[in-house]
């Protein structure tokens, strides 16, 4: 019996398969194009799409535990609920779940909403699931080093509520240890849901000051204008997921991404190490010593 991980290609996904092969796991990696990832040794490529049951029926078949990841889409409610009801389907009672911080905080953000929809189910019908609930990443400010570097401004308007990013590098550690944890339990384990966030709770000001710090010059934070911020995604992505990202800045501004005290310390017992600072991956992006 293997453990299958969806969105095995993106960028979470990718480090989940990594550090389950690492550990020596049976993986299968689910993408939807034939050779789409570099798989390591022994991962099994799988190759099927969430829109489509039978091929996702052939996927499931000889899983014991499932990591489910599904992309911000239009149809990414049905696709999780979809897999989540084949998986019932197929015996699987070992799963992990990659929500998001606030889902049920966040309802005018599409994409939280939805996987909030998704933890309803998972909530009404207590299935043995974990839940991950991770913030903001780290690595989405790598897609702008650019500017900071060429124009001097932090342009990610998160405001100065405060905002607990999350290395992906920790967040995908945190699901190796669930998944391994329930795979390994003689039968389902309880429902649980868990935040997960970083050390440091930062705003659109402190974050210019961490790159001021590390660049050796003044960065300054941009602001907080939302329809600049969903201008300038359009021109990138479709205009359906530019607003939903404005309306996800726009709760980030009024509430920030803040977890319940002793969050941290739980992530950092359940890893057995400190978690990763803001700081150090802005070092590592600008080749900092």
């Amino acid at each position: 019996m293997s453990i299958l991980v969806t969105g095995a290609s993106g960028a979470i996904g990718s480090l989940v398969v990594q550090g389950l092969a690492r550990q020596g796991a049976s993986v299968k990696a689910l993408v939807r194009q034939t050779g789409k990832a570099t798989l390591p040794a022994g991962v099994t490529e799988v190759v099927a799409d969430m829109t489509d049951i039978p091929s996702m029926r052939g996927a499931l078949s000889g899983v014991r535990t499932l990591f489910l990841l599904n992309a911000v889409t239009p149809d990414e409610v049905t696709q999780g609920l979809q897999t989540l009801s084949l998986a019932r389907e197929a015996g699987i009672e070992r799963i992990v779940y990659l929500s998001v911080i606030h889902a049920d905080q966040f309802t005018d953000v599409p994409h939280f909403t939805g996987k909030h929809t998704i933890e309803r189910m998972i909530e009404r019908l207590d299935l043995p699931v974990t839940v991950l609930r991770p913030a903001y990443f780290m690595q989405n400010d790598q897609q702008v080093k650019a500017v900071i570097e060429g124009y001097g401004v932090y342009p990610m308007p998160i405001g100065d509520a405060g905002v607990s990013m999350i290395d992906t590098r920790d967040l995908a550690d945190v699901a190796v240890v669930e998944l391994l944890r329930r795979d390994a339990a003689p039968g389902p384990l309880p429902r649980e849901v868990l935040d997960v966030v970083g050390p440091d709770a930062l705003s659109g000001t402190s974050a210019a000051e961490t790159w001021s710090r590390v660049l050796q010059r003044e960065i300054r934070y941009g602001g907080d204008d939302l329809a600049a911020f969903e201008a300038q995604l359009a021109q990138a992505m479709p205009s359906w997921m530019a607003y939903d990202m404005r309306l996800m800045m726009a709760r980030i501004q009024q509430q920030g991404m803040k977890p319940e005290a002793g969050t941290v310390q739980r992530l950092e017992t359940l890893l057995g190490r400190p978690l990763r600072r803001y700081e150090d991956l802005v070092k590592a992006l600008v080749g900092a010593q």
